[in-house]
């Protein structure tokens, strides 16, 4: 038995997320920690809401709430969510919690005492009106480019030119809508990258089976132009983690706190010591996961992310790590997606397009969404998600080709012989070769973390079941031999339960679905294929499923196009 720790990209407060930032880190990270469990492995799963910085404020203020109470309530929110498309997180935190205050304090400290942290003073607008500085989202004004009125002061979201707050036309406030505006003089608290560059460079160039999407976008950020900069990691705002050093005041850091990039990692080990918390465990329960001192040394340390979030998972989390000194774990293996699209365009949440994690779960369930999106992961490129090809997917993989092999076999059973497994003797040694062959490359590619791979090969595993039935054609041969079609028709029943544990990384429902018709509780991962197939002895009694999955029909299809269009630019 491994031990496995796992953490997907946290996901921010501000709103529901798509579903290209579902299969960019929180689905494939479920997929490989249900496959990890069922090979039997200790797993420790962990994902939190990230909570700190300057769009959780807004958003809070657009919602007319104070930030505490929206971020507690939107937590709530993603948390169903996330059970609703069947997360299965050992712990789900907040970076707003105690434990992360204290650990990104504690960080800061070390860094400082060894050496790490720098003070910085820089120009930065400041709003008479609001008492405050303004970080660059917080400014507004219209686009130097291309004139777009609601142009941000780090980016214009109508043509993503990169801005400056000093570049906007007509600069107002987005808190106030002031625009007595004026540049002050600040000081904030830089984490020094650049001393770190070659640890980075060594540990990064040792990780020789990452992906490239990985190790190219972490190598251009430590080379490219002037090579890995010193980064702010405080901010001018009033939400966050104080600005201390350990449980010390921070001269002339009063009233700041840490900047949301800095403490959102430290939010992983921050939620172990949650889930420690949460579950009357002690600090050894989750410093065994965490601290190499006190055996993490043995954890393979798996992160999930976006390709956006790699420098950050690459470079800057680690750098704190490393800094610091302690013997903290560092990740093994970083598994970045590129980006899913919509139908011939972008998600936009502004715009309406897309579709949301709470609209895919109110018009299907869970499993079809899983099905299509990690069958179709963005890994080696950028994919699209489009209606047509969505409806094909779930119609011939799900219900063609899996469902109707449930269904056919146990209705045909339950008609010619009842409803429990019959009296058969060994059939089907071709089949179980070729289900062999392909549980082990099925085996490999999820030990691989090859989404897509791995979701091929196991839908030729059921396309193999459905050829057997086919080939053999029970229905066929009771009318001249009973026994022979017996045989075949409890093997094709055992093969229902062993695609229910073999498929339940991807579709966990249908799975509990073909396993409770089964009548059977027995998860064991089938090592054996020929034993597997025998698990289910002659007289065992099953049910006949309700449908497994329902084909969706062209005006669904049409009626799903147009709700969730939006509004194109």
């Amino acid at each position: 038995m491994a031990r496995y720790l796992i953490t997907s990209a946290i996901p921010y407060i501000n709103g529901i997320k798509h579903l290209g930032n579902l299969v960019g880190s929180q689905l494939p990270a479920d997929l490989i920690a249900r496959y990890m469990r069922g090979r039997g492995h200790e797993v420790l799963f962990l994902c939190a809401t990230d909570e700190h910085g300057t769009p959780a404020e807004l958003a809070a203020a657009k919602a007319g709430k104070p930030v505490e109470e929206f971020c507690a309530e939107m937590h709530a929110v993603q948390a169903e969510i996330a059970k609703g498309f069947r997360l299965s997180f050992d712990h789900f935190g907040r970076s707003s919690s105690l434990q992360n205050r204290n650990l990104t304090q504690h960080f800061a400290g070390q860094l400082a005492d060894n050496g790490y942290i720098t003070e910085v003073a820089e120009k930065q607008v400041y709003s008479n009106a609001d008492g405050r500085f303004l970080p660059d989202r917080y400014i507004e004004g219209t686009c130097p480019n291309c004139g777009y009125d609601k142009a941000r002061g780090d980016q214009c979201e109508n043509c993503t030119k990169q801005l400056d707050p000093t570049d906007l036309i007509e600069p107002r406030s987005a808190i106030s809508g002031s625009t007595d505006l004026e540049v002050r003089e600040t000081k904030h608290l830089y984490l020094r990258q650049s001393a770190l560059k070659g640890e980075l460079s060594a540990w990064i160039d040792s990780k020789t089976d990452w992906p490239i999407l990985t190790t190219s976008i972490a190598k251009k950020w430590l080379n490219d132009g002037d090579g890995l900069q010193d980064r702010g990691i405080t901010r001018d705002l009033h939400w966050g983690v104080p600005v201390k050093k350990g449980t010390e005041d921070w001269p002339g850091m009063e009233g700041k706190v840490f900047y949301v990039w800095f403490d959102a990692p430290i939010e992983y080990i921050a939620c172990a010591a949650e889930w420690a918390d949460a579950n009357g465990k002690t600090d050894a329960d989750w410093e065994r996961w965490w601290r190499t001192d006190k055996g993490a040394d043995d954890v393979t340390y798996l992160q999930f992310m976006g390709k956006d979030n790699v420098p950050f998972h690459t470079l800057s989390f680690p750098a704190t790590i490393m800094g610091s000194g302690e013997p903290w774990k560092l990740v093994d293996y970083i598994k970045s997606f590129n980006y899913l699209n919509y139908d011939g365009g972008q998600f936009s949440t502004s715009q309406g397009r897309g579709i949301f994690m709470d609209q895919a779960l109110s018009i299907l369930p869970s499993d079809y969404w899983r099905w299509w999106l990690l069958s179709h992961a963005p890994e080696s490129s950028d994919s699209e998600f489009t209606w047509e090809n969505f409806q094909g997917s779930v119609n011939k993989d799900l219900a063609d080709v899996l469902g109707n092999l449930v269904s056919r076999v146990t209705k045909f059973c339950r008609a010619k012989f009842g409803e429990t497994v019959p009296q058969g003797g060994p059939t089907g040694e071709a089949l179980i070769a070729e289900l062999t062959t392909r549980l082990r490359a099925y085996e490999q590619h999820m030990q691989a973390m090859e989404v897509r791979k791995a979701a091929t090969e196991l839908r030729a595993i059921w396309v193999a079941g459905n050829e057997y039935l086919q080939s053999a054609a029970p229905w066929t041969v009771i009318k001249t031999d009973e026994e022979a079609a017996k045989g075949m028709v409890r093997l094709a029943l055992n093969l229902i339960r062993f695609y229910a544990v073999i498929s339940r990384p991807f579709i966990p429902d249908a799975a509990q679905t073909m396993m409770d018709a089964m009548q059977c509780d027995d998860w064991t991962w089938p090592d054996d294929v020929a034993t597997a197939l025998d698990t289910l002895k002659p007289g065992h009694a099953f049910t006949v499923p309700e449908v497994l999955f329902t084909k969706i029909a062209d005006e669904q299809r049409a009626e799903w196009q147009a709700r969730f269009a939006g509004i194109r630019a």
